[in-house]
C-alpha cells in the first residue's frame, strides 16, 4: 500500500517554540527557515512562514517564537498552537530538568492539549567525555507526559537534524499517534480498530471475511489514486503471513491481517498510510464521521416538531438484528449488542439517557422492540447521533432517507389528529408520588418499597400494542419535582411534548394538592405559549386506603379543568388500568384532554367578546354601505326620472 499526502483538509500549521532562554529556540527558527546558521539573532523573532512545498505534505507551517518570562504573551500563542516544541539545551542538564519541573506541568496548567516535540538543541556543544543515550533520559519523561509524541536532538550550528524537528511537529498534527496507537500497549486503539473494521466491511463486496485480490486492489485505488501490481499483493499478503498465519486464508486478506499491517504501518512511523485510509472514509482526527457528512438539513425543525426513523432505515434495523441474533431467540445479549456496534467508535446506549431506558429480558438482552425502541430514543433525541451510528452500521442508502420530520403538534391539533409513531410524555408529580414506579414497570421491572429520591430527569421507552395489530412507540421523561421550574422557565420547554402525565400518591392530600399545583403550572405555561398539551392525571398506590374527600376533589379539579377523572393504578399490585395504552390514545388526539385554567378560560372569553364586538361592528358598517349604496341608486333614479 502506498503513501501519499493527505493533511485533513487543513490549511496550515501553528507551531508555537518555547523552553527556557538561551537554549537555541531562534537559531533553531532561522536555520530551518534559510537553512543558514545566523550570527546574530534577535531576542524574539516575528512569526516565520514554511512554505506549503516544504515539507511533502504540502501543507503551509508558521513557526512562532517565544520569550519565557513574557508569561501573558507565552500563555496565548501555547493556547493557540497546533504543536508545541520544547527546547533544550544539550550542554546544560539543568534546562533539561527543567522541561519536567516546569515546562511539561505549564502546558497541562494552561490546558494546551496538543502533540509535544521535545528537542535537544546545541548538540554541538555537548561534553563527548560524557555521552547521554536519549531514550534512557527520555524515557521516564515520556511514561509521565504521554503529550510527548517525539524526542529529538539537533544542532543548528552543524546542521544536524534541523529539518527534521518541523517535519515531526507537523506530521504530530497532520497524521497524530494517540489516536491511533497506544504506545505502552504496542496496539492500535479500540477506536482505530472499530474504524479499520467498518473499513474493511465496506471493501468486503462479497462478504465473505476477507479482502480478495480484486477487492485489495479497488481498496488501494480508492485510498490511493494508484492500483496495486499483482506481485505487490502478493508481498503484502507474503509479510502479514509471515508474521501472522491467520492473516490470509484462501480468499484473501482477513480483518486479523488487515489490522496487522495497519499496526506494521505505525510502529515503521507510516502514520499517513492509516491516516489517508481514515480519511478517505469520512473520519476526523476524533476517528469519529466528519460532521459534514451529517445531512443535517434534513432535520431541521420547528419546536413542536419531532424526528423519527422512516420505514425503510426500520427495515434496515429489523434486518441487522435478526443477522446479530445468531441463536434467533428475539434476545440480543451484551456480548451481541457490543458487537453490533462493533464498528462504531462506542456503543452509543452505554450513558445516560440510553442506558437501562428500554426493557430488558430475563437474560438481560434486547427484544426487537426494545432495540427498536433504543433507536427511537436516540432519534427523537439526537437526530445527528443516530444518522452517525446508523452509518456506522453500514446503512446502505442516503443518509436522509432514514429519517423523517414529523407535522407540527399545532397542526396536529387543528386536524385533531396525530400521525406521529413515536409520542413523547412528560410525567411529572411531587416527590414520593410513584414516578418512577410507573417508569420502571412500563419496562417490565419488579415493583421495589424501597424509595430513591430521582435528581436527574430518565428516560423509559418501550412499544405499546394497540387494537387491529398497530404499534406505537412511548416515551416516558420523568421530570423531578425540583426540576419542573428550571423546565418551564423555557417558553417552548413544551413544544417537545406530545402528552403530560401528573401523578399523586392517592393516599396523600399533600401528594394531590402538589400534583394539581404542577398541573396548574404546566396548563398556564402551555396557554401563555401556545403550546398546549393534552393532560392526564394518575392516581397512583391503589393498593392504600386513599385520603378522605379524595374523590370529591378530583372530580371538581377535573371537572374544573375539563379533563378526564384521575386514573387509579397500583404498581405493587400490577393493576396499570391500561395507562400506557391510555397515554398513547391521548396522545393521538391532542385537541382534547386540553386543560384549561380560570385565567384561559377568562382570555378566551374575553377573546369571544372582543370578536363579537368586532362582528356587530362589520355588520353594521355592512348596513350603512348599503343603505348608503341604495339611496345613492335611488337619487340617480330620481334625477333621470325629472
Amino acid at each position: 500500500m502506498a503513501k501519499t499526502s493527505n493533511s485533513g483538509a487543513k490549511k496550515g500549521v501553528r507551531i508555537v517554540v518555547a523552553g527556557d532562554r538561551g537554549t537555541g529556540k531562534s537559531s533553531l527558527i532561522v536555520t530551518a527557515a534559510a537553512d543558514t546558521f545566523p550570527t546574530n539573532v534577535p531576542p524574539l523573532l516575528p512569526p516565520t512562514r514554511l512554505p506549503e512545498d516544504f515539507y511533502p505534505d504540502q501543507v503551509p507551517i508558521t513557526i512562532f517564537d517565544t520569550n519565557p518570562e513574557d508569561r501573558a504573551k507565552l500563555a496565548e500563542e501555547l493556547r493557540r498552537a497546533d504543536a508545541v516544541v520544547l527546547t533544550y539545551a544539550c550542554d546544560r542538564p539543568e534546562t533539561l530538568n527543567r522541561l519536567s519541573t516546569f515546562w511539561l506541568p505549564e502546558l497541562r496548567q494552561l490546558e494546551v492539549k496538543v502533540p509535544v516535540i521535545v528537542v535537544g538543541c546545541k548538540l554541538d556543544l555537548r561534553d563527548e567525555q560524557q555521552p547521554i543515550s536519549l531514550e534512557q533520559v527520555m524515557s521516564p519523561i515520556m511514561q509521565q507526559f504521554r503529550e510527548i509524541e517525539t524526542c529529538i536532538e539537533c544542532s543548528a550550528f552543524k546542521h544536524i537534524q534541523i529539518p527534521e524537528v518541523f517535519y515531526y511537529a507537523q506530521k504530530a498534527v497532520l497524521h497524530p499517534t494517540a489516536p491511533l496507537f497506544d504506545q505502552e500497549s504496542q496496539t492500535l486503539k479500540p477506536r482505530c480498530v472499530r474504524a479499520l473494521k467498518r473499513i474493511f466491511i465496506l471493501c468486503d463486496h462479497d462478504r465473505d471475511g476477507a479482502l480478495s485480490d480484486a477487492e485489495l486492489n479497488d481498496f488501494q485505488v480508492k485510498c490511493f489514486n494508484a492500483p496495486l501490481q499483482p506481485s505487490e499483493i502478493v508481498g503484502v499478503k507474503r509479510v502479514v503471513q509471515e508474521k501472522l498465519v491467520e492473516g490470509v486464508n484462501e480468499r484473501g486478506l482477513t480483518l486479523t491481517g488487515f489490522l496487522f499491517l495497519h499496526a506494521l504501518f505505525i510502529e515503521k512511523g507510516r502514520l499517513e498510510t492509516t491516516w489517508t485510509v481514515l480519511r478517505k472514509f469520512g473520519y476526523n482526527n476524533d476517528i469519529e464521521l466528519l460532521d459534514e457528512l451529517i445531512p443535517h438539513s434534513s432535520f431541521k425543525r420547528a419546536p413542536d416538531q419531532s424526528v423519527e426513523m422512516t420505514n425503510d432505515a426500520i427495515e434496515f434495523l429489523k434486518g441487522l438484528y435478526e443477522l446479530f441474533d445468531s441463536d434467533c431467540d428475539n434476545n440480543l445479549r451484551p456480548p451481541e449488542v457490543d458487537d453490533f456496534f462493533s464498528t462504531a467508535p462506542e456503543s452509543p446506549w452505554n450513558d445516560a439517557p440510553y442506558k437501562d431506558a428500554a426493557e430488558k429480558t430475563a437474560l438481560g438482552g434486547l427484544s426487537l422492540d426494545a432495540f427498536l425502541s433504543e433507536w427511537a430514543l436516540m432519534t427523537l433525541l439526537d437526530p445527528a447521533r443516530s444518522l452517525k451510528n446508523l452509518i456506522y452500521v453500514g446503512y446502505p442508502g442516503d443518509p436522509a432517507s432514514a429519517i423523517r420530520v414529523t407535522r407540527r403538534r399545532r397542526l396536529d391539533r387543528k386536524k385533531q389528529q396525530s400521525e406521529r409513531n413515536v409520542f413523547q410524555c412528560f410525567i411529572f408529580g411531587p416527590k414520593n408520588a410513584g414516578k418512577s414506579s410507573l417508569l420502571n414497570s412500563f419496562l417490565g421491572r419488579p415493583y421495589s418499597d424501597s424509595y430513591t429520591l430521582t435528581i436527574d430527569e430518565c428516560y423509559a421507552v418501550n412499544v405499546v400494542d394497540l387494537p387491529r395489530g398497530v404499534k406505537k412507540t412511548l416515551v416516558l421523561r420523568e421530570i423531578p419535582e425540583d426540576g419542573v421550574r428550571n423546565l418551564l422557565s423555557n417558553k417552548e420547554s413544551l413544544a417537545a411534548c406530545d402528552i403530560a402525565v401528573f401523578v399523586h400518591d392517592s393516599s396523600d392530600e399533600s401528594s394531590w394538592k402538589r400534583a394539581t399545583e404542577l398541573l396548574v403550572d404546566v396548563a398556564t405555561h402551555g396557554e401563555d405559549t401556545g403550546y398546549e398539551v393534552p393532560c392526564l392525571i394518575v392516581a397512583a398506590k391503589d393498593d392504600l386506603d386513599p385520603f378522605p374527600l379524595a374523590i370529591q376533589d378530583s372530580t371538581r379539579v377535573s371537572q374544573d379543568m375539563g379533563i378526564e377523572a384521575p386514573i387509579p393504578i397500583s404498581s405493587k399490585l400490577g393493576d396499570f388500568n391500561n395507562i400506557f395504552r391510555r397515554i398513547v390514545n391521548a396522545a393521538e388526539h391532542p385537541h382534547m384532554s386540553i386543560p384549561e385554567t380560570e385565567a384561559g378560560r377568562s382570555r378566551k372569553q374575553y377573546h369571544r367578546l372582543i370578536n363579537r364586538s368586532l362582528m356587530f361592528v362589520s355588520v353594521g358598517a355592512a348596513v350603512v354601505v348599503v343603505g348608503l349604496a341604495a339611496y345613492r341608486v335611488y337619487a340617480t333614479r330620481k334625477n333621470t326620472s325629472g
